[in-house]
């Protein structure tokens, strides 16, 4: 497995300073509870001022021409601080959709609007009938007079209420093929959809009618599984970040909190908890780190994406119950206090469960990875 180089480090230390200053619990607290979820002047900073909407997009689309490895980074250093924005649904989902399925004319329209964080943008994929697969995907178009026309709902879009741009996948005679849906076109209804974890906003978006706009030229099933690759990476990293923010936060109390006259920490019971939730986060890392090495290979060559949707199923699958379990088994070494909503634990660990589930939970991913195998 490659190693994250001494820039990429830099760009770690200089992220998670930023949200430091603009992502505390006080912030994540605040954001969420608002209508937008997120603080648009944070979220201009990170895209405009820091490149980090456009760290996969090509330099000569307005990106940052970086790869997948960088936005590894960015993506843990975010699920660190539980930062509430529409990173994973920009610049991952929707970034790569473009990138991977949409024709010239479209990823010229919107790849530099998206890197300069003039628009956010969000990709619905999965139907309203609770399969994550993109076999179930059963929402219909109809071409009348020149005009596509959808009919059909998606359900948990990231972001899908305020998005700008809004990525539709839908099956025409030739496949699966992307749209584009003004954000107030007629037909369109956005719901927001109450959430366990209130740091991610979710949608309900209907479409009655809804014209749309094709961005893609054929059945575009192969480039939507390496683009659901890439989210479950960048995922997976976001899950390693708030999993290691569960370890050092138990591990700090139990070496503060005094019962007996004794730090907890050096009763048995709960060194064995730390040693298990090290073990947790450690292989969770190379899972996740693995997945997007492999991902930065397949943009910049655009070979090898068989392996990495596989590693892809595997972080998924291993990083979601990995953080589960650290956030569970923080909030019972801190006890009492860690059950309460005034403690950040119960923030992590209901980011954590939500995780779990979006995109598919562990089972899921174990059952797709077994079918690629051929298993």
């Amino acid at each position: 497995m490659q190693s994250f180089t001494d820039e990429h480090e830099e760009l770690r230390a200089t992220v998670r300073q930023l949200l430091a200053d603009n992502s505390d619990e006080q912030a994540v607290r605040a954001h969420m509870a608002s209508d937008r979820g997120y603080d648009a002047d944070v979220w201009a900073q990170l895209a405009d001022q820091m490149g980090l909407a456009g760290l996969i997009i090509p330099e000569d689309h307005g990106g940052a021409g970086f790869g997948f490895a960088e936005l590894c980074v960015v993506a843990e250093e975010m699920g660190r601080a539980l930062l509430c924005a529409p990173f994973l649904s920009t610049a991952v989902m929707s970034a790569g959709a473009l990138l991977l399925c949409a024709n010239d004319d479209a990823k010229a329209a919107h790849l530099s609007s998206i890197a300069a964080g003039e628009k956010t943008a969000t990709l619905a994929y999965a139907d309203t009938n609770g399969r994550w697969d993109l076999a179930g995907i059963e929402m219909t178009t109809q071409e009348k007079d020149g005009t596509w026309l959808l009919e059909g709902s998606k359900g948990w879009v990231l972001d899908g209420h305020t998005a700008d741009l809004i990525l539709v996948v839908a099956r025409t005679r030739e496949g699966l093929e992307l749209f584009e849906v003004e954000s107030g076109a007629a037909g369109l209804k956005r719901e927001v959809i109450p959430a366990l974890d209130l740091t991610r906003s979710l949608s309900r978006l209907e479409f009655t009618g809804t014209k749309a706009v094709k961005l893609s030229d054929g059945d575009q099933t192969e480039g939507l599984e390496r683009v659901l690759a890439l989210t479950h990476s960048a995922l997976a990293a976001e899950q390693v970040g708030g999993a290691q923010w569960c370890l050092d936060t138990a591990v700090g109390y139990a070496k503060s909190r005094l019962q007996f006259g004794r730090p907890i920490g050096s009763y048995q019971s709960i060194k064995h908890k730390c040693a298990d939730l090290l073990l947790d986060v450690e292989f969770a890392k190379a899972a996740a780190y693995n997945a997007c090495f492999l991902a930065a290979d397949c943009l910049e060559t655009g070979e090898g994406w068989d392996e990495a949707v596989e590693y892809a199923h595997l972080a998924k699958s291993f990083c979601s119950e990995a953080f589960y379990h650290t956030a569970a088994e923080n909030i019972q070494i801190h006890g009492g206090m860690g059950f309460t909503w005034e403690h950040p634990a119960h923030l992590y660990f209901k980011r954590a469960k939500a995780s779990d589930l979006l995109f598919g939970d562990a089972a899921h991913h174990r059952e797709a990875l077994a079918d690629c195998l051929g298993l």
